[in-house]
């Protein structure tokens, strides 16, 4: 029996760009941006560079949201109606109700495999990326779900924040960390483990000498798979800086594809403006 064709989707939290969302054939669910009374979908019409304009003009952030049940049943289903098996990458359920959504909507369908990818951003973007190329070697969806599954916790998810104030301001710490951090001129790097984001060290120094520091230390010393490296950023770093990051990154490690995205405001609401990524698969 021929397996089904395979549809690869995701959750807008993997950040990708419109080029590599078309270049993978990847089909995206949004999140739902909520700012005040008006609604958003995640990257479509409201950028983060829209919302922290917003934010300085009258101090507002978004709050976001995971699509509902039936929203996943709709998406799934215009692709299984057709007799399409589905693999579907989500951010990490620890940090997000979008997989247990879409888990339950796929309870209600056949041959649709729910991944918890145990990450965020391009983490996500990562995954989904490897499990187009598996769909386009001819892997079937409960193969290439399986794969992804094991490896999670092979991907490297990192950033480097410029500021704690939209992590305050929208209660993931305190105030008086906020307050000392910015006193002390820190910059926070921190990395997905075990689903959660934590902080795994305290950089010191002006942001740009701390990008470098940043870049070497996640880079130096590991074996990193060279199809795809991401750097990642939530806007408002200048471009010439992005540069000399991409330079850095080529003279640390072999790559074969450095992709420059941009978060997404699901991700940059809490991060705010100038937080750098470097996002990678280790061998």
């Amino acid at each position: 029996m021929l397996a089904k064709p395979v549809v690869i989707t995701s959750d807008s939290t993997c950040d990708l760009s419109k080029d590599l969302i078309e270049r993978y054939d990847i089909k995206i669910i949004p999140l739902t941006i909520t700012l005040g009374d008006e609604n958003f979908l995640d990257g479509q019409g409201f950028t983060p560079l829209d919302m922290y304009a917003r934010y300085r003009k009258d101090g507002t952030l978004p709050k976001t949201s995971a699509p509902g049940v039936q929203e996943f049943l709709d998406f799934f289903s215009q692709f299984t109606d057709q007799g399409y098996s589905i693999v579907h990458l989500d951010i990490s359920s620890e940090l997000s109700n979008t997989y247990n959504a879409a888990c339950l909507a796929a309870d209600e369908l056949q041959d649709v495999s729910v991944v918890d990818t145990r990450m965020l951003s391009t983490g996500v973007g990562l995954l989904a990326i490897e499990a187009a190329e598996c769909r386009d070697r001819g892997i079937d969806a409960p193969g290439i779900a399986e794969h992804i599954r094991g490896m999670t916790d092979k991907v490297q998810t990192s950033f480097v924040l410029d500021t704690l104030e939209y992590m305050w301001k929208g209660g993931r710490c305190s105030g008086v960390a906020a307050l000392g951090a910015n006193l002390l001129h820190l910059k926070p790097g921190l990395e997905m483990k075990d689903g959660k984001l934590g902080v795994y060290k305290k950089y010191r120094g002006s942001t740009n000498a701390v990008y470098k520091q940043y870049v070497k230390e996640r880079l130096e010393g590991r074996k990193v798979r060279p199809g795809h490296v991401f750097i990642t950023e939530s806007g408002e770093i200048d471009p010439e800086v992005l540069e000399e990051i991409d330079s850095l990154v080529r003279a640390t490690i072999s790559v074969k594809e450095i992709h420059h995205t941009m978060a997404g405001c699901t991700i940059s609401t809490h991060c705010g403006p100038k937080c750098l990524g470097i996002l990678f698969i280790e061998e």
